[in-house]
Formats: structure tokens, C-alpha cells, sequence
């Protein structure tokens, strides 16, 4: 069973937090994370693009002029591709991109991406996350006091508006809650801040 360290929002060492093997134990799986990573991103598609071919574009119906004899080259229709209000060659249509993954594959690319962040050190955990008010500068303040310079995901075991508006505009810092704790995010991020109440809750889950 690890164990790590558990920080204020100064910095400061509080104390320390046994983590369940079950969860933060995990063997690393790549290409079972590769295949959760891309599931993600195509789920997240919307595939609405659409132009139209020759023969959806309006007009065109007549010979522009005859076959020979014109000195011109030979046109079959005004909405030929090459022509400016023509149909579009291979024209994108709407599509599907999403994919579908087990919920069993999963957890385990998830709990996967989680062992890797505690045993390269990139996971860290602070007793609470408050704000006195929906400010930039306090999380500012967190974020260095914690010497988070790098890409840095803050998991929150419970939605907290002042804190989400407080980390907003900060570039290298976003803020979800454990509820929304996906694989994409895990690995997307240099650095995985969580509370002692999330990791809680992913051990209630997935121990």
C-alpha cells in the first residue's frame, strides 16, 4: 500500500494518506490507455460537416454550349466542379466518429493512468480546496505555493463554483470533479492535483 504526502493550499505538509493498491496499483497498460484516449477524443467529434457534390448544387441542368466548334473547351454542365458555384469532388458528408469502449476496459485504462501519475511522482494531494471568493488570485497563489508549473488537472470530490471561476482564466490550470475524472485527462496533464475527498470517493469506487 503507498502512501503520500497530503498538502495545504499554502504548501505546507499536513500529514500523509494510505492509498489502496486496488486502485493506485495498477500495472501500466499503454495501449489499453491509447485505446481509452481515443475513444475520448472521437466521442467528443461532432462530424457535422457537409458541402454539397455536382449533383445536389442547384442549376446546371443545361449544356452550357454545343460540343464543338465554339473553339472553347467542352462543358457538359456549369456546376462541374472546375466552375465557381460547382459541386465540391469528394465533398465531406456528416458522420459518426464515435467509438465504443467496455466499461470494464475502461476502468482498468483509468486506474492504469492513475498508477503511472504515483509512481512517477506527478500526483499530488491537498487535505481541502476552498476560495473565499471566485478570485484568480487565490489559485494563483495555490498553484505556486504548490510549485505547480507545469499542465495540472485539480480533482474535486464535489463541484465548488467559487473555485471553478477562480481557475478559470488560468492557463495552465483546470479544475474538474471526480465524478468527471476521465483517462484523457489523467494523461493529458503534466501534474494530477486531487483532495483527500476525491481520492476517497475513486477508492469507494473502484477498490
Amino acid at each position: 500500500m503507498a502512501s503520500v504526502k497530503v498538502y495545504n493550499m499554502k504548501g505546507a505538509e499536513v500529514g500523509s494518506l494510505d492509498l489502496s493498491d486496488a486502485v493506485f496499483g495498477v500495472e501500466y497498460n499503454e495501449p489499453l490507455i491509447h485505446q481509452a484516449v481515443v475513444t475520448y477524443l472521437a466521442n467528443g467529434r461532432q462530424g457535422t460537416k457537409s458541402t454539397l457534390t455536382r449533383t445536389e448544387v442547384r442549376g446546371g441542368g443545361a449544356k452550357p454550349w454545343r460540343q464543338k466548334g465554339t473553339g472553347r473547351a467542352r462543358q457538359g454542365s456549369i456546376r462541374a466542379p472546375q466552375w465557381t458555384k460547382g459541386g465540391v469532388v469528394f465533398a465531406p458528408k456528416s458522420r459518426d466518429f464515435s467509438k465504443k469502449m467496455n466499461a470494464t476496459a475502461k476502468r482498468g485504462a483509468l486506474l492504469s493512468a492513475l498508477s503511472k501519475k504515483l509512481a512517477d511522482g506527478e500526483l499530488l494531494v491537498v487535505d481541502e480546496l476552498s476560495v473565499s471568493a471566485p478570485k484568480t488570485k487565490e489559485m494563483e497563489a495555490f498553484r505556486k505555493a504548490l510549485k505547480l508549473d507545469k499542465r495540472t488537472v485539480v480533482v474535486m470530490d464535489e463541484q465548488n463554483a467559487d473555485v471553478i471561476l477562480a481557475a478559470r482564466n488560468l492557463e495552465k490550470l483546470s479544475t474538474i470533479s471526480v465524478s468527471e475524472i476521465n483517462t484523457y485527462e489523467i494523461v493529458a496533464n503534466a501534474i494530477v492535483v486531487m483532495t483527500k475527498g476525491s481520492v476517497k470517493k475513486i477508492e469507494e469506487v473502484y477498490a
